[in-house]
């Protein structure tokens, strides 16, 4: 089966991933806003990870299935250096950035949590695997932990690769069999662990990937045969799946598959019929999600407790115009990290690669960089 010509990019993808950081950023800053209700759809932030895992499926198979399938210019090594370089810099800046903050509040006497400095933690911290349960708690930037989870999942995108490229000619098939795999999963898992898959952090985040990516890729295997028809409305329809059952609280695994079919339909939408999800802020806001959720809390941290000081706000529960300008400042500090830190950190690294001869023909191309012409097409996602 030869896959169809898919758009130069996939620009409501990108705009999708600025939605699912600011839904977890809305979950974690809720809390600290001084109103008397707390919205459902908002308690269910945390689902916006998963949003993210099966877009990580659906992304990396749309640039290097093929590649690894046919084994022709894939590189396990290349493809690890391009993901180190996307995700390790940020992560160690930010990682740096919690303990500053937390060596400083400890300082002036600022009340923290316990584990935000559990020196213990740092060696998994800085080798990404604390999200395999080889961290003592939850310690330093907390959302690093699916960045961990992110690396389980390239380590293993061989064994992921190897099971979709077989069975690239049954999309259909492969998709109802992840769908109902990952069903089984979430249903086995809460009885034993006392908790939703869903909601596993630093103990069991390397599982909780695992439904979500291989969603991901089987659903590329649907758009790979041919983007979708109708994916607007396929888009609307799956989108409003995931805000009613976030909304009335429903099993957390219906969000994940309505999210999974919203990107299978965003992923076949033209770019010229995507509309404001394919304007250039909803891209440039997509472009650096990862930098307004790896600065998400660090920001809450320092900004909450400094607004709670000025306004006394001991339960450091602000007033709404208040907790609006600390929330402001997390876009801006993520543009600040975006183009002083991630960005030529990116760069900097595939070019250490590319001056090295035989490194530079492993490194495979970037899937979330807009500057680079992709195979099988160009994708900012």
């Amino acid at each position: 089966m030869t896959p169809v010509q898919t758009p130069p990019d996939l620009r409501a993808l990108t705009t999708l991933r600025f939605l699912a950081a600011l839904w977890v950023v809305l979950f974690a800053a809720w809390p600290h806003l001084d109103v008397g209700f707390v919205p459902v759809a908002v308690t269910k932030g945390y689902l916006g990870v998963e949003v993210f895992f099966v877009l990580s499926g659906f992304i990396l198979s749309h640039v290097y299935l093929e590649a690894a399938g046919r084994k022709e210019g894939f590189s396990y090594r290349g493809f690890l250096w391009a993901r180190i370089a996307r995700v390790y810099p940020l992560h160690l800046v930010t990682l740096a950035g919690m303990i500053g903050l937390g060596v400083v509040a400890t300082m002036a006497g600022i009340a923290v949590s316990d584990s935000l400095i559990d020196w213990r933690s740092l060696p998994a911290h800085i080798s990404l695997t604390h999200a395999w349960g080889l961290a003592s708690s939850a310690a330093f930037n907390h959302p690093s932990w699916s960045i961990s989870a992110e690396w389980f999942a390239y380590l293993s995108f061989p064994a992921f690769a190897f099971v979709a490229w077989r069975m690239r000619e049954r999309p259909v098939l492969a998709t109802a069999i992840a769908a109902g795999g990952a069903l089984a999963l979430y249903a086995a898992f809460e009885p034993v662990a006392g908790f939703s898959l869903t909601e596993a952090t630093f103990r069991w985040g390397a599982l909780r990937i695992v439904p979500c990516f291989a969603l991901g890729c089987a659903l590329y295997l649907i758009h790979r045969r041919a983007p979708v028809r109708h994916g607007g409305l396929i888009a609307l329809v799956c989108g409003a799946g995931v805000i009613a059952c976030a909304s009335l609280g429903l099993w957390d695994p219906l969000v994940v598959l309505f999210a999974g079919g919203m990107i299978l339909g965003l992923g076949g939408l033209e770019n010229e019929r995507a509309g404001l999800l394919a304007s250039k802020a909803g891209v440039y806001l997509g472009e650096i999600s990862y930098s307004i959720y790896m600065v998400c809390a660090p920001v809450l941290l320092l900004g909450v407790n400094v607004a709670a000081r000025l306004t006394g706000a001991d339960d450091k529960r602000l007033h709404v115009i208040v907790w609006l300008a600390v929330l402001a400042a997390i876009p801006v500090a993520a543009a600040l990290t975006y183009h002083l830190v991630e960005r030529p950190a990116r760069k900097a690294l595939r070019g250490l690669a590319a001056r090295n001869g035989s490194a530079s023909r492993d490194v495979a191309p970037e899937a979330n960089s807009p500057e680079r012409v992709l195979q099988p097409s160009k994708t900012i996602v």
